[in-house]
């Protein structure tokens, strides 16, 4: 039985709830008058139910479609400004004792290069990802309790968080490492992470499980219930994601969106952030094998329904996509992006990109400094700010600053600031050019005139005082 409050998986993930929301949306993706309502809740900005969402996805009507394209577009605006948020993921290991059917790092995967960071080697990765200009982190690791215990973990945390490399620092560490106790989520509380992802893979239990067909990942309930459990070990920004492609496309929506409606009815608060990822080439994996790809317009389409669902949820796209499609999902609602990403245990301290230890191939290599550039030009202000978290604005008291719209008046200016910060520190002259106009344009923006001052006062002591790390 579905019961969004139920602390039970398949209660609150219910399949037969997905499968009749998914009959009642083929009933009416042609029900314009229905359409143009869900249209017209959304656009009052309070979210949709994963029913009425799940009828924009199934509808037919090209016209419609445009009008919520547009709606996602003009909530990304209105919620996130044209911010768009970078970070960079750090492989600590791919020892793994899973058997995942779509990731080279499963345990019978015999020829890829098994490989585990010191805390010495985490520091090189680190020092070369601020020689970048990285701020922000999301850390991985395969599930391996001899290999990477959550010590470990924790110890690598420790490690990232000390490193002071000349103006370089890492001032947030996110985490996404498997499914564990609520004891393990306060020991990553208590060490200073920011947001805790885990990717569901797929809502469908019968596929999940085919899927994980062995390792303690094969838990289905254990790992979707992962969420309330961290957020009962302390930690209230969780990130949410399917990998796309493994099982049908509208079945995990319902389902994506059922476990944000469970957060929020439960936690008081939903996801931070909902990861788009899709199934890529990889060692050992042809995303061929998996029968349930979808196209980029499909793709397109998922991320528009998903920004005006959860319209206060920031969303992430990675390197695993295209810098076309990037492109247009950075419209749609993606919030933050990966940026000069390796996918390889080791990868940032190799001159070339290495292939043998990688999750999966990397669509966008573009350098940091390409990446920053042509968000830029864009229109878009590449930002580095951590602000939020360091200063305790997690959870519902960020969803509070989003909702209330005060997000111009807060992160709008600490990204100018990070920006400018980047630019001194490692931008090279075509882009520094690129963004001083930038800048300067988007200082306009800022509706407070006493936080606008402030901003130009700030900007000009990063610029001429070698100060760092104003925020508001």
């Amino acid at each position: 039985m579905y019961d969004v409050k139920s602390m039970k998986a398949e209660e609150f993930i219910n399949h037969e709830e997905i499968l009749d929301t998914l009959k009642f949306a083929d009933e009416h993706k042609n029900d314009r008058e229905m359409i143009e309502q869900i249209i017209e809740k959304a656009s009052q900005y309070k979210g949709l139910t994963h029913r009425e969402a799940s009828v924009l996805l199934a509808c037919e009507d090209e016209e419609l479609n445009r009008k919520v394209c547009q709606l996602a577009e003009q909530i990304k605006k209105d919620f996130y400004g044209n911010r768009i948020v970078m970070f960079a993921p750090l492989y600590l290991s791919n020892y793994c004792v899973n058997g995942c059917t779509y990731c080279p790092y499963h345990m019978k995967n015999k020829h890829i290069a098994r490989k585990k960071l010191t805390q010495d080697e985490i520091r090189a990765e680190v020092i070369a990802l601020q020689d970048m200009g990285h701020k922000r982190l999301a850390i991985e690791a395969g599930e391996d309790p001899v290999n990477n215990p959550i010590e470990y973990i924790l110890e690598s945390i420790k490690t990232i968080y000390s490193i002071h490399h000349k103006n370089g620092d890492i001032r947030r560490v996110n985490v996404n490492i498997a499914a564990t106790t609520v004891e393990n989520y306060r020991k990553l509380k208590d060490a200073g992470i920011g947001t805790y992802i885990l990717f569901q893979e797929t809502y469908h239990k019968e596929s999940y499980e085919k899927l994980h067909p062995t390792g303690p990942k094969h838990n289905y309930a254990y790992h979707t219930e992962a969420m309330d459990r961290a957020m009962e070990g302390g930690i209230d920004d969780v990130g949410l994601g399917v990998l796309f492609g493994l099982e049908l496309y509208r079945y995990e929506f319902a389902g994506l969106l059922m476990h944000a409606e469970h957060l929020e009815a439960v936690q008081g608060v939903g996801p931070h952030t909902i990861s788009v990822p899709r199934i890529k080439h990889a060692d050992d994996i042809d995303p061929t094998a998996f029968d349930n790809s979808i196209s980029d317009e499909i793709f397109e389409k998922i991320i528009a329904c998903i920004r005006v669902s959860v319209p206060y949820t920031g969303m992430i796209i990675s390197t695993r996509e295209s810098e076309q499609v990037r492109e247009k999902a950075l419209r749609l609602g993606i919030s933050q992006i990966s940026g000069g990403s390796r996918t390889s245990v080791g990868g940032y301290t190799e001159e070339e990109r290495p292939h043998d230890t990688e999750q999966f191939d990397v669509s966008d290599q573009r350098t940091l400094d390409e990446v920053v550039k042509w968000l830029m030009e864009g229109d878009f202000i590449p930002s580095f700010c951590t602000a939020c978290y360091r200063a305790g604005r997690t959870g519902d008291r960020f969803m509070q600053l989003c909702k209330s719209r005060q997000i111009l008046n807060c992160c709008h200016p600490n990204a100018l600031m990070t920006l400018q910060e980047y630019l001194e520190d490692y931008a090279s002259p075509e882009t520094k050019s690129v963004g001083e106009k930038l800048i300067q344009a988007e200082l306009s923006n800022i509706p407070n005139e006493k936080v606008r001052t402030k901003t130009i006062e700030y900007l000009a002591k990063i610029k001429e005082g070698g100060e760092r790390d104003f925020r508001f």
